[in-house]
């Protein structure tokens, strides 16, 4: 099995996640902000060391206690934009959004907030010049996906930090394709608020993310959910400080732990070196990819403003085909169709048909690649002839 499906989920998880879920199922099993014996405080040690880990990975300035932990990026979304946005605001997107965002909008659109779509090129790449135009006086709001699920394209977030502050716009980033894949710096984007999963390029469990949000961002957002925090107890209102006011509810502890002991990895590995490892990779499987006829490869076809996630369009046989038999004639493992993302697909001209959807992981090597290559080419020519 060859698994080029890392956009969905990352695997394998580094060697110890599975086995620190498990300790805290076997051996720990205590609540944290609840109780004060000797468990329930380690398990709260190792919370406050996650928070502190992606803190120092993303390059957070502030404090750790604004790091908010959520069911995954979805949720992390979903929380910066319900939060935030108010009937009568305006809100910018890229054209390439994930429907983790655009869904999101869409129900806003009906309770009298309003958006608009800045055009990406057929490359996926953003249009910086069509950006200042669209700025509204109620626009409060930039959400933008940092790096294409669908073709791998990384747009430039520091350009439009710079933008957003000139303006006084909050800048949300979303960074489930990007983060542990590529340098993600909070502070040097210029970032009110980090949207991260913990499953893909982080290399964690599923159903749990992060928010990482500056506290001017954290004081104009509303909680989506209410409840208990373990602090506070003597009051029916939510507490003003963080992370307790939007962490309400028992958090996911294994989740906590395992994602603790994946970020470790990513810490001691080094971000840059995931990344050269992925770009070389990258770099092979676009090259073996020139010259096959019967494809066509969306996005950027150099590995420069890029991650490892490429898109195939088999312009001669259907793409659920074609997926179908990578993985029954070649043990490749990967994802067809429109990827959450029918926004990026049109504006990569794919849709509705979709693409085949090759994605990098730090376990994958040059054989892998070189077999993929090939296959896509056995595949595509047989069509050919066909």
């Amino acid at each position: 099995m060859i698994y080029l499906d890392n956009a969905a989920t990352s695997y394998p998880k580094p060697q110890g996640v599975s086995d620190r879920m498990k300790e805290y199922l076997d051996l720990i099993g205590a609540p944290v902000n609840r109780s004060v014996y000797a468990r329930a405080q380690d398990a709260g040690l190792v919370e406050l060391q996650l928070r502190e880990r992606l803190a120092r990975i993303f390059n957070f300035p502030e404090s750790p206690t604004q790091v908010l932990l959520t069911a995954g990026a979805t949720a992390a979304l979903n929380q910066a934009i319900f939060g935030y946005l108010r009937p009568g605001d305006h809100c910018l997107v890229s054209s390439m959004e994930h429907n983790a965002v655009m869904r999101p909008l869409q129900m806003l659109a009906q309770r009298g907030v309003s958006f608009d779509r800045i055009p990406c090129g057929i490359d996926g790449a953003l249009d910086l010049q069509r950006i200042e135009p669209l700025i509204r006086p109620n626009t409060r709001l930039l959400v933008l996906v940092h790096g294409s699920n669908v073709c791998g394209t990384v747009q430039d977030a520091a350009a439009v930090g710079k933008i957003c502050a000139r303006h006084g716009i909050a800048f949300v980033l979303d960074a489930a394709q990007t983060a542990g894949h590529c340098p993600v710096d909070f502070k040097a984007f210029g970032l009110s608020a980090l949207a991260v999963p913990g499953h893909k390029g982080l290399l964690g469990p599923s159903g749990i993310g992060a928010l990482l949000v500056t506290r001017e961002f954290a004081d104009a957002l509303t909680p989506l959910l209410a409840g208990g925090t373990g602090s506070a107890s003597d009051s029916e209102l939510l507490p003003p400080y963080l992370p307790d006011r939007f962490e309400s509810g028992t958090p996911n502890l294994p989740g906590i732990y395992g994602w603790e002991k994946a970020l470790a990895f990513v810490e001691e590995t080094g971000i840059d070196a995931l990344s050269a490892h992925e770009k070389n990779l990258t770099g092979q499987f676009l090259h073996g990819l020139e010259g096959i006829h019967g494809i066509r490869v969306c996005g950027k076809h150099g590995t420069e403003q890029r991650v490892g996630v490429l898109s195939v369009d088999f312009e001669t046989c259907d793409n659920a085909q074609a997926a179908a038999r990578l993985e029954s004639e070649f043990g490749i493992l990967t994802r067809c169709g429109l990827h959450c993302a029918p926004s990026a697909h049109k504006t990569l001209g794919t849709f509705p048909e979709g693409t085949v959807r090759f994605s990098i992981g730090f376990a994958n090597s040059p054989e892998e690649i070189q077999q993929a290559v090939h296959a896509i080419s056995q595949i595509a020519e047989a069509s050919v002839i066909l």
